[in-house]
């Protein structure tokens, strides 16, 4: 197939849902165009790693002003400042000439943020009579709307609860309509197609069965050769990781969570656990908080470490006891789990965290909510080698059995030979 992929930000190993497919993509033998924006030198360099992979490369500047202008913007109207954060006049000018020079057999659009793309794509075919027939796939990835109810609840994060309590009702609104627009619209669980569900029944509930069926869900993946299983056995006595991009409002709230309410339960009874903090941007609350503890008794190594980027998760996920996942909020499927199942890292994680996958609680995962719950989970696996050992290998199972790339790339190349529908409801979202 020849496909058309646009994402409002570039692929990596970090954003690695488009990443992933796309290097899934180009190995089974698709041709894929990738138009993408960048921001940076490091943005532009990722890029060009996909250009060597073997996609071919639409790429236009980002600059943060025009971030920001497009976001003003978006406050005088009815969509979401996500919708128009990522817009860009000379990308959506790109796509329309790459449309016009060949002929594609499917246009995969990603996010919110890329949405506004989706839209245009699909308006400029619906001008095109010959062309029109050409299935446009929005993959939504989550439900926002779902992830902001929860954040208005739940959110540490200042900056969180006010981003959440401005944007969730434009966002319920929009990605009701979205939905409308396209031939499928992707999530990546059950529960993200049950939030749309609940949107469409509320806004376009006439024609709520037709359009539920549209939504498909097409999971994450891990890359199982690099996230690669390490022998539980071998690994520091106690050393705890938690994972993911440290500005996102949903990992702050659970970092504070992790800190301040449950390694203090663990600290009175295992006094040499370390907390490891990794990934991208760390919040100025998560930075805070290995200042906050003294060095540990023994070693007087720090107590908890924030790392900021890294240039391999992997690595740290598989020089670390257990993993934690202490979400309070969330959508989709966390790919902090599946990284850390696949490297047979032991995991213990909140029911909000695991909710999205098939797994077996107590033997894939423990799974635990509360405090003292999550404590003493904790305290079990750094007691119990033999049972690290066992939930680590059944972690990396199921991870095999349910989440290698391209199995599924085999359920998203069925949703690119969706057959293109002929409803498109009315109106702007």
């Amino acid at each position: 197939m020849n496909i058309l992929f646009v994402v409002p930000y570039a692929p990596n190993p970090v954003r690695v849902r488009p990443y992933e497919f796309i290097r899934s993509l180009v190995r089974r033998g698709h041709h894929v165009t990738v138009a993408s924006l960048w921001t940076s030198d490091q943005e532009r360099t990722e890029l060009a790693v996909l250009s060597g992979m073997g996609a071919t490369l639409l790429a236009e500047p980002m600059p943060a002003a025009r971030s920001l202008f497009n976001s003003a913007g978006a406050l005088v109207g009815s969509a979401p400042l996500q919708a128009s954060y990522s817009w860009s006049a000379a990308l959506m000018r790109r796509i329309e000439g790459a449309l016009e020079e060949q002929p594609f057999d499917a246009v995969h659009v990603e996010h919110l943020r890329g949405s506004r793309y989706a839209v245009g794509v699909r308006r400029w075919l619906d001008g095109k009579p010959a062309m029109a027939p050409l299935p446009v796939i929005w993959d939504s990835v989550d439900s926002i709307s779902f992830l902001f109810e929860q954040a208005v609840q739940s959110s540490r994060s200042l900056k969180g609860r006010l981003m959440t309590q401005l944007e969730l009702g434009r966002t319920r609104r929009h990605e009701a309509w979205l939905v409308t627009q396209f031939e499928r619209t992707l999530v990546t669980s059950a529960l993200d197609k049950a939030a749309f569900a609940g949107l469409i029944d509320e806004f376009a509930g006439d024609q709520l069965r037709m359009l539920t069926e549209r939504i498909e869900i097409v999971p994450n993946g891990v890359d199982l050769d690099h996230f690669a299983f390490r022998d539980p056995a071998n690994r520091p006595p106690a050393r705890l990781i938690f994972s993911g991009k440290m500005s996102y409002h949903a990992n702050v709230t659970a970092a504070l969570h992790l800190v301040e309410d449950i390694m203090p339960l663990v600290w009175a009874q295992r006094p040499d656990a370390q907390v490891w903090l990794v990934g991208k941007d760390p919040a100025a609350e998560v930075r805070k908080l290995a200042n906050d503890q003294p060095p540990l008794p023994d070693s007087g190594e720090p107590r908890i470490v924030v790392t900021g980027a890294v240039p391999s998760m992997a690595d740290f996920i598989q020089a670390s006891t257990i993993a934690v996942a202490p979400l309070l909020y969330g959508a989709g499927i966390q790919n902090k789990a599946l990284e850390a199942m696949s490297c047979g890292t032991p995991v213990v994680a909140t029911p909000q965290a695991t909710a999205a996958l098939a797994i077996r609680p107590g033997e894939d995962v423990l799974v635990a909510d509360g405090a003292e719950a999550f404590a003493a989970a904790v305290l079990t696996l750094l007691d119990k080698p033999d049972l690290r050992a066992s939930v680590g290998a059944a972690g990396r199972r199921y991870v095999e059995q349910n989440h290698s790339w391209d199995a599924v790339c085999e359920l998203l190349e069925a949703a690119y030979r969706t057959p293109v529908l002929a409803l498109h409801a009315a109106g702007t979202g």
